[in-house]
């Protein structure tokens, strides 16, 4: 067929050929009626230039439309040759100071990770190598094509903002200067009536929906049989499914058929037949039936040639509008306004709108060719920037409708064009109290999660797969909204305050949402059947976490919005949990001489949920409320009084509950979605929202309520109340249940009680916790992830939390905890902890998973034998909580937390009695140093005249009370120091002592810090009798302690000499002067000399600990020790020969080892240095 065409087409070509674009341009400017003139030209001209067959001929349909149509619309701007009236008009613009340059795909892009307001602020390759920023902190990325350059932009810069090419500009560019004055009135005259009218009919014709007839003012009477089937592209059939379908409709081969998917995929649509309506419809009809029967079917349509000619001319307008707008910024202006210009229809009918809510029945290559148009102009435009910006947000739901029921990518949907508009502040701004944008995305958001079970939380079981497709789309609204929020206000407007805190208001309606959502039980008896879905859940809380993040950032800017929120967050939460207590059986705990009411829940039996936001959002606001001084400043407008500690705490904690649970294997049956959710609620990507924030809340309750009433709600919560609640229920438990799972079960229940007693009181490095900055915070991430090995940039960087701008800060402060070792031949680069930090290290540091902590304290313990140090690893010193947290400290002298503490060394002294771990026994050690290193503190940092009130020393002296009379913490621990069973732990009982003696001493010797009066003058009185018995008791500990210590090194010495006898001859033969010069002679130091001889300097053998690169096992070098060796290649060498040309006669005899004296060849042996055992390399 195309054979047969040709010669029409040549024909057609030399009659086009004689059309003159100056006489048609002149014809115009006569004309009265110019869209009809125009209109008649482009209906005529348009079908005899383009679809002339079944294959395009782009080159020569862009030659002749260059020639007949666009031509004359040149002429008639300029008002002459264009060749002359373009240069005149670049000449005459001022050029823009910004770049704008749009990448394609694949393109390299630079932002500066110093400089740049935030990650989505970029430069091409030429600005950035003229940029400051090339000798900044830079990252590179590959554009997925259709972002442009941020040079020149003000708003995207902290600093640099122009490159060296576009800072010549900026001097000459007045502020607000109109672009217009540049051009004649003739020129704007008519530049305005072309681009309305190309603008107008590019818009109709792509938006065009009708198959077979052209808009009225484009119809011609002799109409042609010839259409197209027109396949156009879907994000569901494959390419194989394609192909295949299009072998059998048309008849083509495969590499045709390839040649078309590919074609498609690219721009959205192809034509596959053409013909007359009836062999088009035909092909049309298999297309449809092969592809209907899985999914939906392929979209085809049969379009007529002609309107098929005229969008194809659309797309080439729009192109040539956005090269025209290049030559002056006047004529970008003038676009911006045909645009924009609202029809006669009134509100949301300009061209741009038009375009925009049509975007998803556009094809991509459409859409692409219009996207590119509005980034050059309207993007590039400051004024109608600002206009533009208003519009999108004006039409953002519907847009956003369009884009989750399409199925193409965001980024070729004009949706894609949010993160041009809101990541500049000042629109963003704007955005948010003219629009109330916040709350649109919001509300948007949740308009598309409709499914939501009867308390109206978000349900994802059950979700069909359209569901499924639509929530994976919806998750982009996130992204706009941390688009909003990631430029932070400096300066605050009472209606910036009032629409943020509408936004707010709805942030909190979608948080509530997910409050409790995903509930579980715990399976008893038989496995789950079907895992549950909970991946939605989890995705939907990680692309939140840096908006809740951003969220608390803009409320602790500003004063009133931080109290009005923390009002909000507080409100939603009683609406959440106001009938917690609900159904639940009220009980009383006592212990101790203390009670609480509370209520009886048990979190093995009853439904628990891992997801808590609204809590979260609470305690993170509370933080703030303590960091920003507010919580003091104004604590009459701050509802603290109406606070229910028991309340905040209970779903929390119920959460960390779960986690003990889990971790005890007490939810084996559920299978492994909660094994995954309970590994991302610890996970870098989820905790800073999720668990780090429940033990902020949980701190925040301590720091509020009596903290015996406390821990007996934990105790009751962990289900241990029993077994610390009732004298010998240990012993009775251990001797009546013969089931090892359950005493298993318990163990690690207390275990991991006691370990979150540990965080509560010892994770305050977030700042408003403690009193700490956001650096110490990120120091402290680094030692301890160095405490478990050398790491590697990247393996450091990632397990680091990152910000909403892809920071972890760790650049800052990685010189002041680690040296960099530098990589060898092969391998890595390392940063190695610095030895002073190692002191800071914290065995229960709440970021470890169990394995880490377990290398961790390996590693640690490794490192201090290495360095001939005491082996105990003592909590570190910690920075003194904020006021509104001081009061977390009294838990760790409450009664019950002494209870718990006597009842564990009870039952470790008792060893053989009770079920109980020596894990268990650590953290108590853990816990009695960390108050000990507590009452040190405040006797050292005490102010004159000041009452220390935390007297942990005194109490832990004091034996239990009656009728059992039990021995005192301090006794118990002096009793442990000996007890061969708990070798491990003796280094750590020798610090506890050591430390409990130097607080005694700095409380003897200093009458400044008098003892708390709450203890009373009679209970001082009792206490000195018994301290006196129990300093004479000590004495006699310390005496037998003494002897034994003095026989063992006897002991040491007689063992010795038996295994070294040949060497003690030897001594007792030298000659009695020798000896006594022996018996004087110092041991040699760096700067003393050394004697040679007989009568010789002891030096002290320099011991030396290699590491075998096959087996990883470190060994000390000695001669008893197993042989280590080195892998080495030894090969002749004439180096240093002078005779080169001497030819060894019979090598087999040749002695390399003996050198002939004129170096004719030696030997070179050469190791890359690697050490192993023998038998590894043997083996």
């Amino acid at each position: 067929m195309a054979s047969e065409l040709e010669p029409e087409v040549q024909a057609i070509d030399r009659s086009l050929l004689d059309c003159s674009a100056e006489e048609t341009a002149g014809k115009w400017l006569q004309a009265t009626d110019l869209t009809r003139e125009v209109y008649q030209h482009l209906a005529h001209y348009v079908p005899k230039i383009y679809c002339r067959g079944p294959n395009p001929f782009p080159q020569k349909e862009d030659m002749l439309a260059q020639h007949v149509l666009l031509g004359p619309m040149e002429w008639y701007l300029c008002g002459e040759d264009p060749a002359l009236g373009f240069p005149k008009l670049e000449q005459a613009n001022k050029p823009s100071h910004l770049c704008g340059r749009v990448f394609k795909v694949g393109e390299p892009t630079y932002s500066c990770r110093d400089c740049a307001v935030d990650p989505t602020c970029v430069l091409c390759m030429e600005c950035f190598l003229g940029s400051i920023h090339r000798d900044h902190r830079y990252r590179m990325t590959t554009s997925g094509g259709g972002g442009f350059c941020d040079c020149g932009d003000t708003e995207a810069w902290k600093e640099g903002p122009y490159c060296q090419k576009h800072e010549l500009n900026t001097s000459e560019i007045e502020e607000e200067e109109d672009p217009l004055v540049h051009l004649s009135e003739d020129v704007i005259a008519r530049t305005y009536n072309i681009f309305a009218l190309m603008f107008r009919y590019a818009v109709e014709i792509l938006t065009w929906e009708k198959e077979n007839e052209l808009p009225v003012d484009l119809e011609i009477l002799e109409k042609n049989d010839t259409y197209y089937c027109m396949l156009f592209n879907d994000e569901v059939h494959t390419y194989e499914q394609v192909i295949y379908t299009l072998q059998k409709a048309v008849n083509c081969t495969q590499k045709e058929a390839i040649g078309f998917a590919t074609t498609v995929d690219r721009d959205g649509r192809r034509s596959v037949r053409y013909g007359d309506f009836q062999y088009c419809e035909q092909a049309k009809s298999v297309i449809v039936r092969n592809t209907s029967r899985q999914t939906k079917p392929l979209k085809v349509q049969v379009m007529h040639s002609s309107i098929v000619a005229h969008q194809n001319f659309g797309l080439k307008l729009l192109s040539w509008l956005g090269s025209i707008i290049g030559y002056s910024d006047g004529l970008r202006r003038i676009l911006c306004q045909v645009g924009l210009q609202e029809g006669p229809d009134g509100e949301n009918f300009s061209l741009v709108d038009r375009l925009m809510l049509s975007d998803s029945k556009l094809w991509k290559g459409a859409r692409s060719v219009y996207h590119q148009l509005f980034m050059s102009s309207l993007l590039m435009d400051l004024k109608y920037k600002k206009q533009f910006a208003v519009r999108f947000a004006r039409n953002y739901e519907r847009l956003q409708s369009d884009y989750v029921t399409d199925d193409h990518d965001r980024e070729f949907s004009i949706a894609d064009l949010s993160v041009q508009i809101f990541t500049v502040p000042s629109l963003a701004r704007m955005l948010i109290t003219e629009e109330n944008l916040m709350t649109i995305i919001i509300k948007t958001f949740m308009d598309h999660l409709r499914h939501r079970d009867a308390q109206g939380r978000f349900q994802f079981e059950r979700y069909t797969s359209l569901q499924a497709f639509k929530f994976k789309r919806v998750q982009s609204l996130i992204l706009d909204l941390k688009y909003v929020l990631i430029s932070k206000p400096t300066e605050w407007s009472d209606d910036l305050r009032q629409k943020f805190l509408e936004g707010f208001d709805a942030f909190l309606e979608l948080l509530k949402c997910m409050q409790g959502m995903d509930p579980i039980t715990r399976q008893v008896g038989q496995h789950i059947e079907m895992e549950p879905e909970w991946e939605a859940a989890f995705m939907l809380q990680m692309k939140l976490t840096h908006v809740i993040s951003m969220m608390q950032d803009w409320c602790a800017l500003d004063e009133k919005v931080l109290i009005e929120a923390y009002k909000k967050c507080l409100a939603v939460l009683m609406q959440c949990h106001g009938g917690f207590t609900d159904g639940e059986q009220p009980i009383t705990l006592s212990i101790c001489g203390h009670s609480v009411e509370t209520i009886r829940y048990c979190v093995s039996k009853e439904k628990v949920s891992i997801h808590l936001p609204v809590s979260r959002l609470l305690a993170g606001l509370h933080v703030l409320l303590s960091k920003s001084e507010v919580a003091y400043k104004f604590p009459e407008h701050l509802p603290l009084s109406e606070l229910s500690p028991p309340m905040l705490i209970e779903h929390p904690l119920r959460c960390l509950v779960l986690c003990a649970q889990v971790h005890a294997g007490m939810w084996r049956r559920n299978g492994f979605s909660l094994v995954n959710q309970i590994y991302y609620y610890h996970n870098v990507k989820c905790r800073r929202e999720m668990f780090d924030k429940d033990i902020v809340m949980l701190q925040t309750g301590v720091s509020m309520m009596d903290p015996n009433h406390f821990l007996m709600i934990m105790l009751s919560r962990f289900e241990l109340y029993q077994i610390f609640s009732t004298p010998d229920y240990g012993k009775r438990f251990s001797s009546e249940i013969t089931h090892k799972d359950v005493v298993q079960q318990n163990n690690t229940l207390i275990e991991e009680m006691l370990y979150l007693i540990i965080m509560l009181v010892g994770e305050r490095f977030s700042p408003g916790v403690g009193q700490v900055n956001a650096t110490e915070e990120t120091k402290r991430e680094i030692i301890h992830q160095l405490s478990i090995k050398p790491m590697a940039h990247s393996e450091l960087v990632k397990s680091l939390p990152e910000d909403e701008n892809k920071e972890t800060g760790m650049e800052s402060v990685i010189e002041a905890v680690a040296h960099f070792k530098k990589p060898g031949l092969t391998g890595r680069g390392m940063y190695e902890l610095k030895p002073e930090c190692a002191k800071e290290f914290n065995l229960y540091f709440y970021h470890f998973s169990r394995a880490e902590q377990s290398k961790a304290e390996e590693a640690q313990r490794k490192s201090k034998r290495q360095n001939r140090e005491d082996t105990a690893l003592p909590p570190p010193v910690l920075p003194p909580f904020c006021p509104l947290f001081a009061s977390l400290i009294n838990i760790l002298q409450s009664d019950v937390m002494l209870c718990i503490m006597r009842t564990i060394l009870q039952w470790a002294v008792e060893h053989n009695g009770y079920a109980w771990s020596e894990s268990m026994l650590q953290r108590v050690l853990h816990l009695i140093g960390m108050a000990l290193q507590e009452e040190k503190q405040h006797l050292e940092n005490v102010m004159e005249e000041h009452v220390v009130t935390f007297t942990f020393t005194q109490k832990i002296s004091k034996p239990g009370e009656a009728p059992h009379n039990s021995p005192s913490i301090l006794a118990m621990l002096e009793t442990l120091q000996n007890a061969p069973y708990l070798e491990a732990h003796k280094d750590m009982i020798r610090w506890i002592l050591k430390t409990f003696n130097a607080i005694k001493k700095i409380r003897e010797s200093s009458s400044a810090s008098p003892v708390a009066e709450t203890e009373g003058t009679v209970m001082e009185e009792n206490s000195r009798d018994k301290d006196k018995a129990e300093r004479k008791r000590k004495a006699e500990i310390a005496r037998l302690r003494r002897e034994k210590i003095m026989a063992q090194m006897s002991e040491m010495q007689r063992h010795f000499i038996d295994e070294n006898k040949e060497l003690f001859q030897q001594t007792l033969e030298l000659d009695a002067s020798t000896s006594a010069v022996l018996e004087n002679s110092p041991m040699v130091s760096d700067m003393t000399l050394t004697a040679l001889g007989p009568a010789q300097t002891q030096v002290p053998e320099q011991r030396q600990f290699v590491t075998c690169i096959l087996c990883q096992e470190e060994q000390e070098v000695k001669v008893e020790s197993r042989a280590m060796v080195l892998a080495a290649f030894v090969q002749r060498s004439t180096v240093l020969s002078k005779n080169r040309s001497k030819f060894i006669q019979d090598p087999e005899k040749y002695d390399p080892l003996f050198m002939h004296p004129d170096l004719s060849c030696g030997t070179h042996t050469g190791s890359c240095g690697h050490v192993m055992h023998a038998h590894c390399w043997q083996s």
